[in-house]
């Protein structure tokens, strides 16, 4: 049984596993069309006026195909399947979600798209268009500081209860990088894997790392509860701390970090300057699963580091 703790309930979805079976899909015919490229893609809920946009990038070799959908606030992960004739099949489990996503390959084009997400509603349609030039809104302009609010003012306890501000002596005259997660989220799985390892890598250079828990409770115990497992699995050692406020809270911005326009999803990363002025807010992260992105991603987060660093 697959349970899912959410603040009010528990979600049980039950399953059957076969020892030794590598195969994630049965194979019924040979790959009689090809998934590979670069894909504008719409997802459209049951009941929805509006689809929601993301871009599939998926590579195919014989039957195999493996990828992932970039979207404006994170990637899916890394997704895996085959071709089977002309029917693409791809699945992922994250600890968190179990996806499996199915379509016709008709040329250029995706059809007759099904995304299951779960049991009950979590089905979605969904249809694609090869375009190798497609292209997401830029992550910096997701979420902005608002003029003249370029320093923020938040403190919240960490673990131990203490409470940690972003004026403390701690941070000042450094460059601070902030991140906005929770244990619940698998794109900050990513994140926090990669900042637990460049924080040691990076800390003696004058660099601080803070992370904002926004977890599915807002109760402090079990909050800490779920942290302490997360942050165990990815050896963090830069302060964490619990915001108290739900990922669902439609005020969770204005409750926490009044400065931005909003918070428009999870992880989003704050870049503060030696002065303790904001300087970039990212949207979403692309991680491991995103290949290429993933690569640009490190090589941009580090340049801007390097820039801030070096600035007086």
């Amino acid at each position: 049984m697959f349970v899912r703790h959410m603040p009010d309930r528990e979600i049980t979805i039950p399953f059957t596993a076969v020892p030794g079976v590598k195969e994630r899909f049965r194979q019924h015919q040979p790959a009689s069309a090809n998934a590979s490229g670069r894909w504008s893609t719409w997802f459209t809920a049951p009941g929805a006026k509006d689809s929601s946009y993301a871009i599939g990038e998926f590579k195919q070799t014989g039957n195999k195909v493996y990828g992932t959908f970039l979207t404006t606030t994170g990637d899916y992960r890394f997704l895996e399947g085959i071709v089977d004739g002309d029917t693409l099949k791809l699945s992922t489990f994250d600890g968190s979600h179990a996806y499996y996503f199915t379509a016709r390959i008709k040329g250029d084009r995706l059809e007759s798209g099904v995304f299951y997400a779960g049991i009950g509603t979590g089905k979605s349609s969904w249809t694609a268009v090869k375009d190798e030039k497609a292209a997401l809104q830029d992550e910096r302009t997701l979420s902005t500081v608002k003029a003249g609010q370029e320093t923020l003012d938040f403190a919240f306890p960490d673990l131990s209860g203490q409470r940690v501000s972003i004026k403390d002596d701690r941070f000042k005259n450094k460059v601070v990088i902030i991140t906005l997660m929770g244990s619940w989220c698998p794109n900050c799985m990513d994140e926090t894997g990669y900042l637990s390892d460049w924080y040691k890598q990076n800390k003696q250079r004058g660099v601080e790392v803070i992370g904002l828990a926004y977890e599915r409770t807002n109760d402090f115990e079990v909050s800490k509860t779920a942290l302490n497992r997360f942050l165990r699995r990815f050896d963090v050692t830069y302060p964490v701390l619990v915001t108290g406020v739900t990922p669902s809270d439609p005020q969770k911005g204005e409750k926490t970090l009044p400065q931005l326009t909003g918070i428009k999803g999870f992880p989003t990363t704050i870049f503060l300057d030696k002065q303790g002025k904001v300087v970039e807010v990212h949207t979403g992260f692309n991680g491991p699963g995103t290949g290429a992105h993933y690569e640009a991603f490190k090589k941009e987060f580090n340049q801007l580091v390097d820039r801030l660093v070096a600035a007086q």
